[in-house]
């Protein structure tokens, strides 16, 4: 199995007119408020001395930021554009990046073949993914986890289309609206679902809110209502 035809090719053409700079795209916001906050989530779950994977990676922006807490980090990305984009702003290889579609099975199986268990961060994935592709996604997350990795997955919540209805035409937006990036509703249950179907335990979740690149007209962060979850093979305990 693997994403769509159109999914692809939209994410191509989106990185392909990007600049690739931190914070161009909509969601893309500093470290500070967005993975170096998540991973307060994930800390206690996780063990540091595994390799992380940045499952969506974009330019690398959250990635870099990964591999000061662990002992690798590995940004994925389907569109090549971006992972190119994601090297280009790291000459100095803090971290490493691959091109991947998170559909397809095999390549999931073979990045934890050559990296072993990791850990993984998937921000704000899902719902970006076709519902069809979703299970694929998740059945990927728990082929990188292995028997020791944790996941951290966080997807915004149905109040989310209320925010972002407020914004009104912005650039940001308007560049997501172009390239046919289609942001997807993800019901209430169905990403712990997904884990679940996925031969996962969901250790831990909670609310909290996906911090954007983009500002109200009075200037504050845009914030999107969010849900997070922690998840693991089996029933497995803190490290």
């Amino acid at each position: 199995m693997a994403l769509s035809d159109r999914y692809r090719k939209a994410w191509d053409g989106f990185w392909e007119e990007s600049d690739g700079t931190q914070g161009e795209p909509f969601w893309d916001a500093a470290p500070a408020l967005t993975a170096e906050r998540d991973l307060a989530l994930l800390e206690p779950y996780a063990d540091p001395r595994l390799p992380i994977a940045d499952l969506g990676c974009g330019n690398g922006t959250q990635t870099r930021f990964l591999a000061t807490r662990f002992a690798r980090a590995i940004g994925v990305d389907l569109a090549g554009a971006a992972v190119a984009h994601a090297r280009r702003a790291d000459p100095g290889g803090v971290a490493e990046y691959e091109q991947l579609d998170l559909a397809d099975a095999p390549g999931a199986h073979a990045l934890h073949g050559r990296i072993g268990d990791t850990n993984v961060y998937l921000r704000a994935v899902l719902h970006q993914s076709d519902p069809e592709d979703r299970p694929a996604v998740a059945a990927s997350v728990a082929a990188l986890l292995g028997a020791t990795g944790r996941a951290l997955v966080l997807e915004p919540t149905d109040g989310a289309a209320a925010v972002l209805g407020s914004l009104g035409p912005t650039p940001k937006l308007l560049r997501v609206r172009e390239h046919d990036l289609r942001p997807g509703r993800v019901a209430d249950g169905e990403v712990a679902g997904l884990l679940r179907a996925a031969g996962l335990s969901v250790l831990a979740e909670g609310e909290t809110s996906l911090t954007m690149s983009e500002v109200h007209a009075d200037g504050t962060r845009v914030e999107l209502p969010a849900r997070w979850f922690v998840a693991a093979r089996g029933t497995a305990e803190k490290p």
